[in-house]
């Protein structure tokens, strides 16, 4: 037997990853881990600044408590109408995050939910003030109506960027700015509008609901909850359990993959735009129909759109994730006013919300680092296989 070379170092064992690698590696493992552990986190720091204006947070926790759950901490007393104000803040929201989400999902960036979220009002509010007003069939075509104007809305981005390659950041942003002014331009112009608002629905294409309002001591909970949740539902099952679910993921992975495997990519950025501005237009109807008895003229942008963005980004573009991350952001927001009677500043729950989407966007750059890691370290180990085999080292 040849003697064994002495020059030649043994193979050193794989090193046990560190504590700090199993912590990155947990990190961004889980996108739903990511998620919660950034909430807590906006959550730890909104209260270091609490501290730092030197007020009690606790102020800011009794005001969330009695948001979610109608108990004032403070008196002992419950009031269900917070609750039900949590939802309607939360509806909107939801659904923009489905806007953002859905075309996320297939590879596209709409930050335009905000103009189809207008036109979907707008819709809205013209068949609310000139449809027939019978039961149950006014709001019914009112809310068709607002849904078919935000895919028709969505799908002409789509159709640009599908058929001419133009950008959907920049298409949607100019889209944005023309439904705005449009839409006040349109609503100015009907018989008894105003600067601010249009004559009185009829009660036959409001939304609203004796029943909830009554559950909830008289808030403006209304039949857009059952929407919502059909929105939510219809995102999970298009999404994930449809052929054409599996075509537009498949577009957003790779789309010269998908076009290899025989899926119309131009199609699909088309869809998923129209089905995208479907849902902002949805949040149009809930909000113009749901919340007020009258049409609305538009001064500023309501922002419904843009929030959608952190929304989707929290909720990690999936159906439950999203409408849980609608709802944690409706939350912060309806705690405000109850905030403030705690003199606890409301731009806290401003800053919280914007730290859990900076927070989020860390994980992209945590990624890369492990990446990095990985890679040095599988070419640390190849440099030492080289020299046990006598290879020159790269």
């Amino acid at each position: 037997m040849a003697e064994q070379r002495k020059d030649i170092k043994p193979m050193s064992q794989p090193e046990a990853p560190s504590f700090k690698d199993r912590i990155l590696e947990t990190f961004t493992g889980s996108d739903g881990f990511v998620s919660a552990a950034v909430v807590i986190l906006g959550f730890l720091v909104g209260t270091l600044l609490i501290f730092a204006v030197g007020r009690n947070p606790a102020g800011m926790y009794s005001a969330i408590v009695q948001v979610v759950s109608g108990w004032d901490l403070r008196r002992g007393t419950q009031n269900m109408y917070y609750v039900g104000e949590w939802f309607v803040s939360s509806l909107p929201l939801i659904l923009c995050g489905f806007s953002m989400g859905f075309a996320a999902r297939t590879g596209l960036f709409n930050i335009g939910a905000e103009g189809q979220y207008i036109v979907g009002l707008t819709a809205a509010q013209f068949v609310a003030l000139y449809g027939p007003p019978v039961p149950v069939l006014h709001w019914v075509l009112a809310v068709a109506a607002a849904i078919l104007a935000g895919a028709v809305w969505g799908g002409i981005v789509g159709f640009l960027k599908a058929r001419f390659s133009v950008s959907e950041v920049v298409a949607t942003i100019m889209m944005n700015y023309i439904a705005f002014y449009a839409s006040r331009f349109l609503m100015m112009r009907l018989p008894g509008s105003n600067t601010y608002k249009t004559a009185n629905f009829p009660p036959t294409a409001r939304l609203s609901s004796p029943l909830m309002e009554a559950l909830t001591n008289g808030s403006r909970l209304n039949y857009g909850l059952w929407l919502t949740l059909g929105a939510i539902f219809f995102y999970w099952i298009v999404m994930g359990k449809t052929r054409l679910g599996y075509g537009l993921r498949a577009t957003g992975l790779n789309k010269e993959a998908a076009r290899y495997g025989g899926i119309s990519v131009n199609t699909s950025i088309t869809t998923a735009m129209a089905i995208a501005g479907a849902f902002a237009g949805l949040a149009g109807a809930v909000v113009s129909l749901g919340v007020f008895s009258s049409g609305r003229v538009l001064s500023v942008q309501d922002g419904y759109g843009f929030d959608g963005i952190a929304v989707a980004l929290v909720g990690n573009s999936t159906a439950w994730g999203t409408a849980l991350s609608g709802l944690l952001f409706g939350m912060l927001k309806s705690a405000q006013p109850l905030m403030q009677s705690r003199q606890i500043p409301k731009e806290i729950t401003s800053i919280i919300m914007g730290l859990v989407v900076v927070f989020i966007s860390l994980r992209s750059g945590v990624k890369i680092l492990i990446e990095w890691q990985m890679k040095e370290k599988a070419r640390k180990a190849q440099n030492e296989g080289n020299q046990v085999t006598g290879r020159p080292a790269e």
